[in-house]
């Protein structure tokens, strides 16, 4: 589980398990290009990860659309289709109530892209490599050896 989570408690097996499997029904959903809606017409949308509440009653569904577009008007669109997809779900995960979902944009590529260019700054590049050869080497112990 990623640390998007508010709260501070770590999410239990069954959220991480119905999570995954939600992850799965709406890949497969959305793989196969049943939602109609004009924002998502020819996109490509993966869905990363599904966060769910501890009830299991709301669930949040992080996605990335592929080959970049309007990811906005991306988000709108499933947002707009969520009653639709819920039902969906409904129909190929066994559960005792079909989760209200909701859909946001994953950042998660883009921090890591951003924590990535910093790594390789050159000040930062300088800093770790003089970590990885050890102490400074300028410096003399207490005996002047």
């Amino acid at each position: 589980m990623s640390d998007r989570r508010r709260e501070g408690r770590a999410a239990s097996k069954r959220q991480l398990r119905v999570g995954e499997a939600l992850r799965h029904a709406l890949a497969e959903i959305l793989g196969r290009g049943a939602v109609h809606d004009p924002a998502l017409d020819g996109v490509s949308v993966t869905v990363t990860e599904v966060e769910i509440s501890p009830d299991l009653r709301k669930a949040t569904a992080f996605v990335t659309p592929l080959g970049g577009g309007d990811q906005e008007a991306v988000i709108a669109g499933l947002n707009r289709s969520a009653k639709w997809l819920r039902g969906q779900v409904a129909k190929a995960i066994r559960l005792k109530y079909a989760p209200i979902i909701g859909f946001r944009l994953d950042q998660s590529f883009d921090h890591a892209s951003h924590i990535d260019s910093l790594l390789r700054a050159p000040t930062v590049a300088h800093d770790l490599a003089q970590q990885a050869d050890g102490p400074d080497t300028d410096r003399t112990n207490e005996d002047g050896a």
